[in-house]
């Protein structure tokens, strides 16, 4: 696979994404439904904001792992969550793991009304191979 990035800025930079990602010869692409923080059994967490972003964001690695993917080859990542504000103070946590797994993607962030039972985020992803 090779993947090339395109920014024609660099503003972006400080907001850990990228204006595009361009991928050949993949082997094999993985869109991965939206992961939140609901435990192995099935029950929503009623967590605060930051230690959702953590369960999810780990939920999304095992879903990504089981498939025999890479977390650094995320080329799209879509957040949806409940309140912006809430977000936005805890971003910290996506950034420095967008970080240190290398990982550079194309991104939308949405405020949506509700999310499932007690949910305050959603991540998506598409990975490639």
């Amino acid at each position: 696979m090779q993947k090339k990035v395109i920014n024609p800025w660099k503003w972006q930079d400080a907001r850990n994404y990228v204006q595009a990602v361009e991928v050949k010869n993949p082997e094999g692409t993985l869109y991965v439904s939206g992961q939140t923080a609901i435990s192995d059994d099935g029950i929503s967490s009623d967590a605060d904001m930051r230690t959702q972003i953590f369960h999810t964001i780990e939920n999304l690695e095992k879903v990504i792992l089981a498939s025999s993917y890479e977390i650094k080859n995320i080329v799209r990542l879509n957040i949806y969550h409940t309140n912006s504000a809430e977000l936005f103070e805890n971003f910290d946590v996506i950034q420095e793991w967008l970080t240190k797994n290398e990982i550079q993607q194309t991104s939308t962030v949405l405020e949506v009304k509700t999310l499932f039972e007690t949910l305050k985020v959603e991540l998506e992803a598409t990975v490639v191979k």
